[in-house]
C-alpha cells in the first residue's frame, strides 16, 4: 500500500470536508489493508496500552461493534458510554467533558446529535475525536461505503452514484461530499423538499469541478437511476419522530423506494447498497408498526431488492470495522510498547 507521505497523525475526522481526494483515498487503501491482514490472521496490535472513549448519545448497532472490534484488534482498550453513562450536556459542559476525557484518553468517539457538539469536543478534547454519526454529517461510513464501491466494481472515479430517499441530513450530504471530493458522478433522486442544501450542493460542485465528478439533483426516476453504477438508500425517518412526519415522508418518497424495476433501469454491472438498519420486511417491531399504521410491508427498498445478488449490504457493514480501524490508526500515534 502506498502511503504518499500522507500524516494524519493528530488529526481529528468530523467531516469529509476537512480531507482532500488524496488523504481519502489514503484511508481506503488503509483499510484495505486491514481488511486483508484480518483475513489473513495477521496482527495489527501496534496500539497495546493506548484506549478510547466511544460516547453514545444514539446508540447504534454497527458504530459500536466496529470501534470495539477494531479498537481491540488495534490492542486498545475501549470504554462505551451510552446515553445514560455520560454528563455530557447535562451536568457537565461539552467543553468539560472533552477536557476530562482528553486527559484519560487517546481519543474519543462521538455518535449524536448536533455538529457543533463533536466540533466542540474536538475543540477542547486535546487527543483526536471521530464522528461517529451527527445529525448532518456521517464520515466513518463513508470510507466504508468507497471501499465497498471500490471493492465490487474495481474503480471509483466516473462512477455513476445514486442517492434514492432524503437527502438533506447526514447520509445524502455525507455521499455527495465523499463522491465530489473523488470524481463519482453523484445524483441526488427524490423529490425536490429533499434536495440537499443549495450551499453544500454549491460546495460539492466545486469539489466535483477539481475531481472530475459532478452532482445532479433530479425527481425523475428513471433519468436519475438510468445507467447507474450504485443505488443508494436509508431509512426515510428517524426513530422517534412522530407519526406525521413518518405519514409525510412515506407519502412523498414512496415514488423514490428502491425496487427491481428501478434495479433493472442500471447496468447490468451495478450494486445496491444501505447503511442499514432497513425496513425491508415485517420482522422487526419497527416494521410491523409501519405496516399496522400505514399499510405498508416495505418501505425504502422491497426485500426482492434487499434480498438479490446485486445487494452487497453486509460487505458495506463489514466494512465498517475495517474502516474505521483505518481512521483511528491513521490519526493515533503508535504504541511505543514492543
Amino acid at each position: 500500500m502506498a502511503k504518499a507521505n500522507i500524516d494524519l497523525t493528530g488529526r481529528n475526522f468530523l467531516t469529509l470536508k476537512d480531507f482532500n481526494k488524496d488523504e481519502i483515498l489514503y484511508l481506503i487503501d488503509l483499510a484495505q489493508d486491514y481488511k486483508d491482514k484480518k483475513k489473513k490472521g495477521i496482527p495489527v496490535d501496534d496500539y497495546r496500552g493506548k484506549n478510547v472513549a466511544l460516547i453514545f448519545e444514539k446508540t447504534s448497532t454497527r458504530t459500536r461493534c466496529s470501534f470495539e472490534v477494531a479498537a481491540s484488534d488495534l490492542g486498545m482498550g475501549s470504554t462505551y458510554l451510552d446515553p445514560s453513562g455520560s454528563q455530557i450536556g447535562k451536568k457537565e459542559s461539552i467543553a468539560d467533558t472533552a477536557r476530562v476525557l482528553g486527559r484519560m484518553y487517546d481519543g474519543i468517539e462521538y455518535r449524536g446529535f448536533e455538529q457543533s457538539i463533536v466540533e466542540e469536543l474536538a475543540e477542547y478534547a486535546g487527543v483526536p475525536v471521530w464522528n461517529g454519526l451527527t445529525n448532518e454529517y456521517h464520515p466513518t461510513q463513508m470510507i466504508a461505503d468507497m471501499l465497498t464501491v471500490r471493492e465490487k466494481l474495481g474503480r471509483l472515479e466516473g462512477v455513476k452514484f445514486v442517492y434514492m430517499g432524503d437527502a438533506r441530513y447526514n447520509m445524502g450530504n455525507s455521499l455527495m461530499i465523499v463522491c465530489a471530493k473523488l470524481g463519482l458522478h453523484f445524483v441526488a433522486c427524490t423529490a425536490k423538499e429533499y434536495f440537499p442544501a443549495p450551499e453544500l450542493v454549491k460546495q460539492c460542485e466545486a469539489y466535483a469541478g477539481a475531481s472530475g465528478g459532478s452532482i445532479t439533483l433530479t425527481e425523475d426516476v428513471m433519468e436519475g437511476t438510468k445507467d447507474a453504477d450504485v443505488i443508494y438508500t436509508d431509512v426515510w425517518v428517524s426513530m422517534g419522530e412522530p407519526d406525521a412526519v413518518w405519514e409525510e415522508r412515506i407519502k412523498a418518497l414512496m415514488p423514490y423506494q428502491v425496487n427491481q424495476k428501478i434495479m433493472d433501469n442500471t447496468k447490468n454491472s451495478s450494486i445496491f447498497m444501505h447503511c442499514l438498519p432497513a425496513f425491508h420486511d415485517l420482522k422487526t417491531k419497527i416494521g410491523k408498526e409501519i405496516h399496522e399504521k400505514f399499510g405498508i410491508t416495505e418501505m425504502e427498498v422491497t426485500d426482492e431488492v434487499f434480498e438479490s445478488a446485486k445487494s452487497v449490504v453486509f460487505d458495506e457493514a463489514e466494512n465498517r470495522m475495517h474502516s474505521i480501524k483505518a481512521i483511528m490508526a491513521a490519526t493515533l500515534k503508535p504504541s511505543e510498547y514492543k
